[in-house]
């Protein structure tokens, strides 16, 4: 019969041992399996990377474009309207924004709501020049805007405000999609609005 204090150590190796062998099968495997073929941000999920079909002429996916989680759908042409170098974009006509890196949507769409037809939201290529908390109340109509990402002369921003009713010109988001802006959007970001 082995000592039991050389078969305690044998066994304190060979688990280890185990497990080093374990992790090096799956590398193996890992490393000899092919990775899954990338589609663009706006094709449909579900369809396996193999079958999805190419448009003829620019080759990318030909699916129909996939809801976001807020069930919002950004056809190609409106994702044009807001350069690649912005990290911010609003769609004033669909009353629509969300956040980028490089083109490739980060959060959103979200829902929001603009500025009225007398007090329209300004249009245009702007920077996010300050932010301000969850407690900060307007200096012009002295009614909170939590989480405001001032972008625009004139005290223009995003901040948390009712999606049923036109601002003074700022956008007006959920509170989490607010918040999310603000924690999300530094000083001197693009934001374009179109």
């Amino acid at each position: 019969m082995p000592h039991p204090t050389r078969t305690a150590r044998i066994m304190w190796l060979a688990v280890p041992a185990a497990a080093v062998l374990s992790a090096a099968a799956w590398l193996t495997v890992s490393a000899l399996t092919p990775a899954p073929a990338t589609l663009p941000a706006d094709a449909s999920v579900p369809v396996p990377a193999q079958s999805v079909p190419a448009h003829p002429a620019t080759g990318r996916s030909s699916l129909p474009r996939k809801p976001t989680a807020s069930g919002i759908v950004l056809s190609a042409r409106v994702r044009a309207r807001c350069a690649p170098s912005a990290s911010a974009c609003a769609d004033l006509s669909a009353h629509v924004t969300w956040l980028q890196t490089g083109g490739r949507i980060t959060y959103g769409p979200v829902r929001m709501e603009p500025g009225a037809k007398d007090d329209p939201t300004p249009r245009g290529t702007f920077h996010v020049a300050w932010k301000a908390g969850p407690h900060y109340i307007s200096t012009s109509y002295g009614v909170p805007i939590p989480y405001a990402v001032f972008f625009a002369a004139g005290g223009v921003a995003f901040h948390e405000g009712s999606l049923t009713t036109s601002s003074h010109g700022c956008i007006h988001l959920t509170m989490a999609a607010a918040r999310y802006y603000n924690e999300h959007l530094p000083v001197g970001a693009e934001v374009i609005v179109f």
